[in-house]
Order: structure tokens, then sequence, then C-alpha cells
């Protein structure tokens, strides 16, 4: 891992992912999480504040990247809710079958490498009956709005750790062997269209 990975990165992401209209998205989904749950990117802990602690019994918080990992553990310290940091990639996560009650995925999944790969791992945690909440930008149905995305991307990737702004967030979940039980979608108001078309709502496993 570079210095930009380890030092410049984590502070820019944690900058862009702290905007209002971001944690306003962040609030209509993280307050329904409920027992054991797992996050996916967990970052500096932005969706902390809005777990509720009487309902959230305990957080698997999964963050591979090394640049996060130390502010990571700085946020689980002062969190009202037991954590344990799973310093892992999505792809390969360790939990047993049909360990947590909630997935939470927030701005995250443009950034797994094989997506495909993660959410069967989070449909192989979820317990039967478990729930699916996230909040997500990607693909536009807007076709000018699609070429800008594409043309961007190659350029985007490298800054944006990775950031893909093309992925089919919908489309993804319902691949992986999950019935979107609800969805909502538009643009943030504050962001630029190309990186600002959220898709937010829950799932559960077929």
């Amino acid at each position: 891992m570079g210095f930009y990975d380890r030092h410049i990165l984590p502070r820019l992401i944690g900058a862009a992912c702290a905007q209002p209209d971001i944690d306003a998205q962040r609030r209509k989904v993280v307050p329904h999480a409920e027992g054991v749950v797992l996050e996916l990117g967990f970052g500096t802990g932005l969706n902390l504040p809005h777990y509720d602690p009487a309902k959230v019994s305990r957080l698997y918080a999964l963050e591979p990247s090394e640049g996060m990992l130390t502010r990571a553990r700085t946020a689980a310290q002062a969190s009202p809710v037991p954590i344990d940091i799973l310093p892992e990639p999505a792809e390969r996560l360790s939990l047993p079958d049909g360990a947590v009650d909630t997935v939470v995925t927030t701005y995250c999944m443009c950034t797994i490498p094989d997506v495909r790969a993660a959410l069967a791992g989070v449909r192989r945690a979820l317990k039967p009956g478990g729930r699916l909440l996230f909040c997500e930008h990607g693909l536009s149905p807007d076709p000018k709005v699609q070429r800008t995305q594409r043309l961007l991307e190659p350029i985007w990737k490298p800054i944006g750790g990775g950031c893909h702004v093309t992925r089919d967030i919908r489309g993804l979940i319902a691949g992986a062997g999950f019935r979107i039980d609800q969805v909502e979608t538009g643009y943030r108001p504050n962001a630029p269209k190309w990186a600002g078309f959220d898709a937010w709502g829950s799932a559960r496993p077929v």
C-alpha cells in the first residue's frame, strides 16, 4: 500500500462521505438495523451515530483497508454498541453461515473488487429471514449521464480508491439471490449526476 492509499485517500473518503447530503441518506437506512449486524466498508464509522443501541446487540465492522483501520478502531472505542472489527475483504467473509440478522452497506459496493462474491458471502452470513439494508450510488437510468459515467470512471477509479460509478446496484443485489422488498432512487442534490445517483432500501435472501 502506497503513501496515497495509506494517508491521503482515507482523509479524502472520510471528508467526502461525511457530507450532509450523504449523512441524510444514511439516516434513511441505518436506524432500521437490528440484532447482530454486519456492516460492510465500516471506514471511519460514519454510520455509528445512526445505529439504535436498543435494537443492535453487536456490530461486526468489516474494513479491509489498512489506511482506514486506525480510524475504524478509534471510532469503535467510542461506540455504545459492542463492535468487532473484521480486517478482511468482503469477498472472503469469515463469519459462519447464518451469523447475522442484518447487513448494512452504505457507499461501499462501488469499491469492492468482486462485488458479486461479496454479496454471495452476505447472503450466506444472513440468518433465514435476515435483511440487507443498502444505500449505494451507481449507474444512472439517464443515457446521457451513463455516457459521462463510463467516460469518467477510468479516471475516477484510481483517485477514488477503486470507486465504480457504473454499477447497477439493484441488478447486482437481485442477481445475488435477494428479493428487494423496497427501493427508492434519486440524485443527491449536492453531487454531480455522474457520481450522485443513489439507490436505497432493503432486501431479503430468496
